[in-house]
């Protein structure tokens, strides 16, 4: 008779388990990188034969990384909200273009405005792996001495921006 309420005890609990895993939210899968440096990288700017951009140009200044491709559908909703994000708030933005060809690369941002200081490539996703990318877009914001400090995944909201982006960047650019 008690061997009947082993697979209803298992069942409860799995209930548990499920019901707790439906309150969290699935855009905040905690990175093991924050709080460690960002990882090195140096790539190839996006549309500039032969120039090169590294994450060490940007120590001195806190700035996102923001993963996206032409191919996005989930960018092309976010973009909007980056260009005009920089148009208000003084964060250097450097894109990466990630697993997309050049050339589709720079019709989009010539199509959708360019809202970084910098674009680089990432056609082999090897910078993207080095951050744990899961897919894009995904954005990394980093401080001063290069420290992540704070992982998007997925596109940004308006209020994912002003209720969590803008004030750690006013924290960390103090």
């Amino acid at each position: 008779m008690k061997k009947a309420y082993i697979p209803l005890g298992i069942f409860a609990v799995l209930l548990v388990f499920l019901a707790i895993g439906l309150t969290r939210d699935p855009s905040e899968i905690p990175s093991p990188l924050i709080g460690k440096p960002a990882p090195d990288f140096t790539a190839p700017v996006l549309g500039k034969p032969g120039e090169t951009f590294s994450n060490k140009d940007m120590l001195g200044q806190v700035w996102l990384l923001n993963t996206w491709a032409s191919w996005c559908v989930a960018c092309r909703q976010e973009h909007p909200l980056l260009v005009e994000f920089v148009k208000t708030n003084p964060l250097p933005i450097v894109g990466l273009d990630y697993k997309d060809k050049e050339a589709d690369g720079i019709k989009w941002l010539e199509r959708y405005g360019n809202p970084y200081t910098h674009t680089i490539v990432d056609a082999d996703a090897r910078i993207g792996i080095d951050f744990g990318v899961y897919g894009v877009p995904e954005s990394f914001l980093i401080d001063k001495a290069g420290i992540i400090r704070y992982k998007q995944i997925g596109p940004f909201t308006e209020e994912a921006l002003r209720d969590k982006l803008v004030p750690l960047i006013k924290e960390l650019q103090s």
